[in-house]
C-alpha cells in the first residue's frame, strides 16, 4: 500500500506537471472504486484551472475555485501524466484532459482507492479526525507521550493510529521502532517520555529519508514518471525475517500484530 512517503513524491511530481493547467475534459470510466467517482465531476471540472496540490495524510489535495478534488491510491493505486494520445491501460478508471495535449490518470487495479468532491469550507468527515502531520512541528514527543497515558495497546499499533499523527504506515513504523531501538511488543501507556522523545526524532527521520528516496518499491508503487521508488534498498528491518540484524548480532524475527507484519530485533529492541 503506498504510503505517505508515496504519496507525497507522488505530489511532487505532479506539481510542475498541472498546476496552472486547463481542464479541458474528465473522463470516468469505472465509476466504483472504494467509494463511486462523484459523477458531476465531468460538468464540475470541465474549464476550471488546477489551482494547486497539497496533501493531507495519504490524500492528495487538489484545488480548483469551487472546491477540492480528494484522491486516495488505495493499495495499488498510482496517478500518471500522459500524452493524451497514449493509449489508456487496463485498470484506468478516471482522467483529465489538461490544455497541454497531457493527461492526468489514474490507475487502480484493485479498486480500493477513492476520488472524491468537497466543496468550499466543507471537509469530509473522513479528514475531520487525522492527527497531526509527522513531519509538522505540531508533532512532538511531549503531545505523543501524552495521548500514551493509560493506553495498552503496543507501541506499533498506537504510531500507526491515523488519530495519533497520520502517514505513519506499516513498513515505516517497524523501521522507526528499529532505529529508536524501541521493541514493536511494549506497551504503548508503559513506554517513558524519554523514549517518546527519541521515537519522535526517529520517525521525522525515517519518513524524510524516505521522501528524498522516492518511497519504497514495495507493492506496486510508481512514481509519476513510472519509476519505483528505492527507499526498500536502504530498509533495515522490514522483510528481513531471520537475517542478521545490521546493528548487533541478532537476528531479525517477523511476528503479526493486529494483522500486520511486523520485523524487529529481539535482542536489541527493547
Amino acid at each position: 500500500m503506498p504510503e505517505l512517503p508515496e504519496v507525497e513524491t507522488t505530489r511532487r511530481g505532479l506539481e510542475p506537471l498541472i498546476i496552472e493547467r486547463k481542464i479541458l475534459s474528465v473522463h470516468v470510466y469505472k465509476r466504483k472504486l472504494r467509494w463511486e467517482i462523484p459523477f458531476h465531476l465531468v460538468k464540475t471540472l470541465k474549464d476550471q484551472t488546477i489551482k494547486k496540490i497539497s496533501r493531507r495524510a495519504k490524500y492528495l489535495l487538489i484545488d480548483f475555485n469551487g472546491g477540492q478534488l480528494v484522491m486516495h491510491l488505495g493499495m495499488s493505486g498510482s496517478i500518471s501524466v500522459v500524452p493524451s494520445i497514449e493509449p489508456l491501460k487496463k485498470h484506468h478508471h478516471f482522467e483529465i484532459k489538461l490544455d497541454n495535449s497531457t493527461s492526468m490518470r489514474f490507475h487502480d487495479p484493485r479498486r480500493f482507492g477513492s476520488i472524491l468532491w468537497q466543496k468550499n469550507n466543507e471537509q469530509l468527515s473522513l479528514l475531520k479526525k487525522l492527527g497531526p502531520e509527522p513531519l509538522s512541528y505540531e508533532f512532538d514527543e511531549q503531545s505523543l507521550f501524552n495521548l500514551s497515558i493509560g493506553k495498552t495497546k503496543n507501541i506499533k499499533t498506537f504510531i500507526m493510529d491515523s488519530s495519533i499523527v497520520v502517514g505513519v504506515g506499516n513498513i515505516y513504523a517497524s523501521e522507526s521502532l528499529f532505529l529508536a531501538g524501541i521493541s514493536p511488543k511494549r506497551v504503548s501507556g508503559k513506554t517513558s517520555a524519554n523514549r517518546y522523545k527519541t521515537l519522535t526524532q526517529c520517525i521525522k527521520k525515517i519518513l524524510s529519508e524516505a521522501i528524498n528516496n522516492g518511497g519504497t518499491t514495495l507493492n506496486d508503487f510508481s512514481n509519476v514518471d513510472g519509476e519505483p521508488g528505492y527507499f526498500s534498498q536502504i530498509l533495515s528491518v522490514y522483510g528481513r525475517n531471520d537475517m542478521p540484524c545490521i546493528r548487533c548480532n541478532g537476528t531479525i524475527k517477523k511476528i503479526v500484530q493486529n494483522q500486520r507484519a511486523t520485523y524487529y530485533c529481539p535482542k536489541c529492541q527493547h
